[in-house]
């Protein structure tokens, strides 16, 4: 009897301690999400925000509030969820700019890119292209890595910032070839897009989305794309690795953080919800359309692919002598 008792006191203490948890995935949300993007309005990663969001909403059945933080390259905006309670209602999307590349830059910093933030999810993946103006004397990336070579300092290169993705791969570019280019760093690769079309700077990094109007308008050259392979928007132009060997693209992914320690259940609503946007046939398309690649996966997921690139960027770093600030 005693023995029976005792068993069932077990089962309601480890139903009680098993109970909250489902019920609290069930539960969440109960009010409105703020999604902290460090992206300006109408910029790639800008979109991208936008169509993520309202695929939340419909799943989330919650008002999804859109907060542009775009200061401090994006400081501003990992800063302001770092601190926020991780409680699933404050939520970053960034780019490897602050979550990986800031770990190697920057000496004293308000939050720690891997410690502060739980990654949820890598949303997508924004192929980049070296753009040239037409008044450049090369017709392809070979010929502008050769004439540079003869030509030491004479080609400027623009990227969205100095520590940036763009900004590394130029010095890969440099260490791989030996070709001396003149690094132009702006608060945002859309501000060197611009220039190059009105022939104020001669080469630059772009993602495809801003960049392919240009490209097909004649108003800017298409060299070569960042990535071990050809994309479907520009067939005819051969990946980077195509022409230098050793060669190792940097991806320009979005991804969706929160705070450190967000519950797993919490975690693993919003990633799934997440999944369900970009996998359906519709909202994959309006991802591809802003030009982006889904990149479908799981939190662990997320935090292989950050782990990579902590690795790549710390080899890029050193290799160049890059000094943090």
């Amino acid at each position: 009897m005693q023995i029976n008792i005792l068993i069932k006191r077990l089962y309601f203490i480890v139903a009680g301690l098993l109970a909250p948890l489902p019920l609290f995935a069930q539960s969440y949300p109960v009010k409105p999400v703020r999604v902290v993007t460090q992206f300006a309005a109408g910029a790639a990663g800008d979109v991208l925000t936008r169509i993520i969001t309202t695929q939340l909403q419909e799943h989330m059945g919650q008002p999804i509030v859109v907060d542009n933080r775009p200061g401090a390259g994006g400081v501003v905006a990992a800063d302001t969820v770092a601190r926020a309670a991780p409680d699933g209602y404050t939520l970053l999307i960034a780019g490897p700019g602050t979550q990986v590349i800031r770990v190697y830059l920057v000496k004293q910093s308000s939050f720690d890119p891997v410690k502060d933030f739980t990654p949820i999810i890598a949303i997508g993946d924004s192929p980049v292209v070296i753009v040239a103006h037409p008044s450049v004397p090369a017709t392809g990336f070979k010929e502008l890595i050769e004439y540079a070579k003869a030509n030491p300092d004479k080609i400027s290169y623009g990227t969205s910032g100095i520590g940036s993705q763009h900004h590394l791969g130029g010095e890969q570019i440099a260490l791989l070839t030996g070709a001396r280019m003149v690094h132009v760093p702006y608060k945002a690769g859309a501000q060197a897009l611009v220039d190059l079309v009105a022939g104020q700077l001669q080469t630059s990094f772009s993602v495809i989305g801003p960049a392919l109007p240009m490209i097909r308008a004649g108003k800017a050259r298409a060299l070569t794309v960042i990535s071990d392979k050809r994309i479907p928007q520009l067939p005819d132009v051969p990946a980077i690795t195509e022409v230098i060997p050793g060669y190792s693209p940097f991806r320009s992914w979005v991804g969706l953080f929160g705070p450190a320690q967000l519950p797993d259940a919490i975690l693993r609503r919003i990633n799934g919800d997440v999944l369900k946007g970009i996998t359906s046939p519709a909202g994959r398309a309006k991802v591809v359309d802003a030009g982006y690649e889904p990149i479908p996966g799981t939190p662990e997921d997320f935090s292989a692919l950050i782990a990579r690139d902590l690795s790549f960027v710390g080899r890029v770093v050193k290799a160049a002598n890059i000094q943090p600030e």
